[in-house]
């Protein structure tokens, strides 16, 4: 497969198949009746998580990749056509169907709170229709994974965070994207080699247990790997006795030394990982080994970080596995992509929990002298607020209409992002309320929609759908 500068690719990395059944029997629909006037959906998150002050809006870049790629293949035509669901002048309508309409988002990194549209879909109603399984598929996972590991950045202190989780991702697509997702978000690296390729992040690894024990023994196998890696080794020292591995780390050093060979860090994997650390960092230090790092790993997420580092713990890096890549405490977003206009004519779903803010939409954001995030305003995009508009054009006629941002300019804007945060929002178990603000044009359009339904109307308790 091509990859493209920044190590996207350059093809379709799935089919147009990869979607929900009633996509296509509504686009069936659709088409029998001549519908297919301009529509425009808005995809966003109707609730924050417990523990989530903030979300990270990522996989907008992957969104885009597959719109540019969006077709059906003969091959895929030709299975339509043998389930006997569909006509054939409709699958022949498919095989030419091609996305050609506007992508409007908030760029990757960004921080967002509920309610807020993170992307704007405007096309024919078919094509709008048709995107939407992926297109949530997409921007939830990885809007997942960089906001959990945000948590994990801001937990760590500006120590290095490492995305050990491949091989417990669910599914490979998830392993890689989990990595970039991670990377956005803050982390260092990762330990997932396709994601380095693929998106130029940067890699990170040591050995396993087994290294250890295929040797006869453990000074052997720091020996060996040492002298393999001269200049990038971390040592695994908890194979059998922690404090004592890092006595033979001093020996080993000294005995390197004189080859120019220095023990980048060890690693801990298992047990009290703080007094440990502590142990270790006490032989090292009184070794002459006070440059080797001390890197900690096994079961860790942003709150046993939190609590080690409070502790004193003498940690420089972490390796974040299992919690990370499947998001353990919140592995999913309640959200939803709604049609919001269809042929010009505002539209709002009014289900009972699920009501929905009618027209395109725009999200200001306000910050005071210092930067600090202030409030946020939801807008309709003709409405004239103060602040700076979240959401920009991304794509027209189904091509892009900006350069393609780096992943580590996405990065460098996360973090900014973040770092605007007033302090109560970055607390990791203290609740912050979201300063997110209505505009009364929006209200009112939802009330004039609801007396034209002449029913009764639903409770406008803020964005769902």
């Amino acid at each position: 497969m091509n990859r493209g500068a920044d190590g996207t690719s350059t093809e379709q990395d799935h089919g147009a198949l990869l979607t929900d059944l009633y996509q296509l029997t509504m686009l069936s629909s659709y088409f029998e009746r001549g519908m297919d006037e301009t529509a425009v959906f808005e995809f966003f998150v109707r609730r924050l998580p417990e523990r989530r002050n903030f979300l990270i809006a990522a996989g907008l870049e992957q969104l885009l990749e597959y719109l540019e790629g969006l077709r059906f293949t003969p091959e895929e035509i030709g299975w339509l056509e043998a389930t006997g669901r569909f006509q054939r002048s409709f699958l022949d309508w498919l095989a030419r169907l091609r996305f050609e309409g506007n992508v409007d988002a908030m760029r990757e990194g960004t921080v967002f709170f509920a309610g807020e549209p993170l992307v704007r879909v405007t096309a024919p109603l078919s094509q709008a229709q048709l995107v939407e399984t992926r297109l949530i598929n997409l921007l939830h996972f990885q809007t997942v994974i960089a906001s959990k590991a945000a948590r994990c950045v801001l937990a760590a202190r500006g120590r290095t965070l490492v995305d050990f989780g491949l091989r417990r991702a669910h599914g490979a697509e998830a392993g890689i994207l989990a990595s970039r997702a991670a990377y956005l978000a803050g982390f260092g690296g990762t330990a997932t080699v396709a994601a380095g390729r693929r998106f130029n992040i940067p890699l990170y690894g040591t050995m396993a247990h087994s290294f250890v024990q295929a040797h006869t023994s453990e000074i052997d196998a720091f020996r060996h790997f040492a002298r393999s890696f001269p200049t990038a080794n971390t040592l695994l020292i908890d194979t059998y006795d922690t404090l004592r591995a890092a006595q033979r780390v001093v020996e080993l050093a000294r005995e390197l030394r004189p080859s120019g060979i220095r023990i980048q860090a060890v690693r801990i994997d298992s047990g009290e990982l703080g007094s440990l650390a502590r142990g270790v960092r006490r032989i090292l230090d009184a070794g002459g080994c006070g440059d080797t790092q001390i890197f900690l790993s096994g079961s860790l997420d942003e709150l046993t970080i939190e609590q080690l580092l409070a502790e004193g713990t003498p940690a420089d890096g972490f390796g974040v596995g299992t919690s990370l890549d499947v998001a353990a405490d919140h592995p999913w977003l309640d959200c939803a992509y709604k049609l919001q206009e269809y042929a010009g004519r505002p539209t709002r779903k009014r289900s009972a929990g699920k009501a929905t803010w009618p027209g395109r939409k725009q999200v200001m954001r306000r910050v005071d002298a210092d930067g600090t995030l202030m409030a946020d305003e939801i807008a309709l995009q003709t409405d004239v607020c103060r602040g700076e508009p979240l959401i920009v054009p991304v794509m027209r006629a189904g091509r892009r209409s900006s350069p393609r941002p780096t992943l580590d300019e996405s990065r460098d804007h996360a973090r900014a992002e973040i770092s605007r945060l007033p302090l109560a929002a970055r607390s990791l178990s203290q609740p912050f309320n979201a300063p997110v603000e209505i505009a009364p044009s929006i209200v009112e359009l939802a009330s004039a929609l609801d007396r034209a339904d002449q029913g009764p109307a639903a409770p406008i308790q803020g964005i769902g759908g």
